[in-house]
């Protein structure tokens, strides 16, 4: 018979600080446990009957590992009992008590869904910035980006997903959705999420990303017309010119000072791209993972909310120290 190492009893003599502990012990320093667990207490089930639910700490912290390392609820489950980590991070021991099946893992994630608890999420967790002096509210930048779906018709229904839709960008056709935000022009924090059809323009959601506090506005030149809108509020617009009308100005007597505009206008417009490099780069959000519009949005807007921690945590962190 093998005779058992320490590390498979647990009782590691030697443990490596990896890049995964090292990111979980970041956020689990920055994420404002106490006010988001007392946000989702008062719907969280009694458990008069039956075995006992889960703590919503617990949940939570599962549902934001979802998140971080892009895991579908069965696959959640199954990480539970392969990476103890996880189990630490969750305030589990697999050894002397029971893990959260996919089930459980799934009614939670209904649970914020159903009495969108994502949005107060994300606003809880931009208060706690504010407080910090992250959230100045003086200036706006907006922009979306495509989230890929299922393009594929072999499934029960042999139809694709009806809310979603295709829309071609340059020569390349796409099918999903789209994520529109709006985001703090200092600090680059998202505040506003909103998720549509691949084929809405995003014109028709520019005024809606606002939060009404804001001065200025930025946009790319895909906001023509924004400021015309029936719901516009009046704020002033900074939207980049045309490349058509911006290269036919270049050798006018005034197009140096118009270049130099539309240089300092790209500046500020380069901040909305940081949300969406984490999303997708940092937490590999590149495709939907459930079907219709109200899932994935409420998905959204928790990886945004947790965007916000991971962009601001240095800061978190050193105000903590």
């Amino acid at each position: 018979m093998k005779q058992k190492s320490f590390a498979s009893s647990g009782f590691e003599l030697v443990t490596k600080r990896t890049r995964k502990r090292e990111f979980l012990d970041e956020m689990n320093l920055v994420v404002p446990w106490t006010e988001l667990v007392a946000l989702i207490e008062p719907y969280a089930p009694s458990g008069k009957t039956g075995r006992p639910p889960f703590a919503v700490a617990t949940m939570l912290r599962i549902h934001f590992l979802q998140q971080w390392f892009g895991l579908s609820d069965p696959a959640m489950e199954e990480s539970l009992h392969d990476i103890p980590l996880y189990c630490e991070f969750a305030h589990l021991d697999p050894g002397i008590g029971r893990l959260p099946d996919e089930t459980t893992i799934l009614r939670f994630r209904h649970l914020l869904q159903e009495h969108n608890l994502s949005i107060q999420l994300l606003a809880t967790i931009n208060a706690t910035l504010a407080t910090k002096g992250l959230m100045l509210k003086t200036g706006t930048v907006v922009d979306a980006t495509l989230i890929a779906a299922p393009s594929s018709t072999k499934n029960s229904t042999g139809e694709r997903d009806p809310e979603m839709h295709q829309v071609k960008k340059g020569n390349q056709w796409y099918f999903g959705m789209k994520a529109h935000i709006g985001v703090d022009a200092d600090s680059g924090l998202v505040h506003t999420v909103i998720g549509t059809a691949a084929n809405v323009n995003d014109v028709t959601q520019g005024n809606a990303l606002l939060h009404g506090d804001e001065q200025v506005v930025f946009a790319d030149a895909g906001y023509q017309g924004a400021p015309k809108r029936a719901e516009a509020t009046g704020v002033e617009w900074q939207v980049a010119m045309r490349p058509g009308k911006r290269k036919a100005q270049k050798h006018t007597p005034w197009g140096a000072l118009s270049e130099q505009a539309e240089k300092l206008k790209a500046s500020v417009r380069a901040k909305v791209e940081h949300p969406f490099r984490v999303i997708k780069c940092q937490f590999g959000f590149t495709k939907v993972r459930y079907k219709g519009l109200a899932k994935n949005t409420a998905q959204l807007v928790t990886l945004f909310a947790l965007t916000n921690l991971w962009m601001a945590r240095k800061t978190l962190m050193a105000a903590q120290g």
